[in-house]
């Protein structure tokens, strides 16, 4: 009994860094809100305008670091691939051996061959997924050319679960509409992660003894 214990916490100690390695690690403060800068002091020099203001022409569009996104989540992707190879090669070989003299020993049969090689293979494979919804980001950083590095998550907790939606990019002031809202599409270098944890995503997952074996699995 102490044997077979042995052996069931050694094979725990090598399972445990695959359970660890199959986690992504990402930093907690990634997605994190960013609060917006304090105002400068304004220079006592007696111009009405000063540095931070905003035209009249822009209303309430944001702009600046800490203001609001909102972006509208629009993905859909569809890929398809497939092949198809076919080779076939076939040959023969045959001598007619001489009737007389010291080689008729031989046999048409004896030095006759012919052999056939074929091949025949097919592949076949697609996929697609779809994410629609909004969620609110925070713009984190103003680059010198007008972009904007925006980010944010959105964590929802359902009875049976939690779901967390993460998001940061680039995008640029111009695709910002009135209402402070981005189509995703327009969002460059974007980084797109829906997760979830909870009874459902624990039952559409592998269990860690089969992940183990798949992984050394030659099959």
């Amino acid at each position: 009994m102490r044997h077979r214990l042995s052996k069931l916490l050694l094979l725990a100690a090598v399972l445990t860094p695959v359970g660890a390695a199959a986690k992504d690690d990402v930093p907690e403060d990634a997605f994190a809100p960013t609060a917006p800068a304090a105002p400068a002091a304004a220079p006592a020099n007696g111009a009405i305008f000063q540095g931070g203001y905003v035209a009249l022409t822009s209303g309430g569009r944001a702009g600046r670091v800490g203001d609001i996104v909102t972006i509208q989540l629009v993905e859909r992707t569809i890929a398809s691939k497939s092949n198809a190879a076919a080779t076939e090669r076939g040959g023969s070989l045959g001598l007619s051996p001489p009737t007389t003299g010291p080689l008729s020993f031989f046999s048409p049969s004896d030095i006759g061959m012919g052999g056939s090689n074929e091949f025949s293979g097919k592949g076949q494979a697609s996929q697609s997924n779809q994410l629609a919804g909004e969620i609110s980001v925070t713009i984190a950083e103003v680059y010198p050319n007008g972009t904007m590095l925006v980010k944010g998550e959105k964590l929802v907790t359902l009875n049976r679960g939690d779901e967390r939606l993460q998001i940061s990019g680039i995008v640029r002031a111009i695709d910002i509409g009135p209402d402070n809202r981005i189509p995703s599409t327009r969002v460059a270098d974007a980084n797109i992660r829906y997760v979830g944890k909870g009874e459902i995503a624990r039952a559409s997952r592998q269990g860690w003894l089969q992940r183990f074996f798949n992984i050394i699995s030659p099959f």
